[in-house]
């Protein structure tokens, strides 16, 4: 398992891979994807905004878990497939209605067949912390 970041080469080719997908459309950009630690960010934007005129809570949640994805992909095992999500859980503490919202996610466990990332969401402006995440991911192997 990788634990140090990524080359700038791999680190551009997870942004690049991204740009299609949500975490391109919702406008992030990551900084840092290693083993033991990503980092990423998203502008606030009008399109990511809940009816109620906040950032919605699915928006801090997707940033969390891009997060979280890339540092399980970027340190499973060589002979790994992929991961998958088992389990998540949020702890919503703020919000947002301008500026960049900021994630850094860490390992808390990095197993062979299970890791646990934990993320912290913050607002870059205020510095206020707006999200604790958890989650859990499966390491998936080639059937026998």
């Amino acid at each position: 398992m990788n634990s140090g970041p990524v080359s700038d080469a791999e680190l551009r080719g997870f942004q690049q891979r991204g740009e299609s997908g949500l975490p391109g459309h919702l406008g992030m950009v990551f900084t840092r994807i290693g083993g033991d630690e990503v980092r990423g960010e998203m502008p606030v934007r009008q399109e990511l905004m809940a009816p109620n005129g906040f950032l919605h809570a699915g928006a801090l949640v997707a940033l969390a878990d891009t997060c979280a994805g890339y540092g399980c992909r970027a340190s499973v095992p060589a002979e790994a497939t992929g991961f998958t999500t088992i389990e998540l859980k949020t702890n919503h503490l703020a919000t947002a209605t301008e500026g960049t919202v900021e994630c850094v996610a860490r390992p808390l466990h990095a197993g062979r067949t299970t890791q646990v990332w934990d993320a912290t969401v913050t607002h870059r402006e205020s510095g206020r912390t707006l999200v604790q995440f958890r989650c859990t991911q499966l390491v998936l192997y080639p059937k026998k």
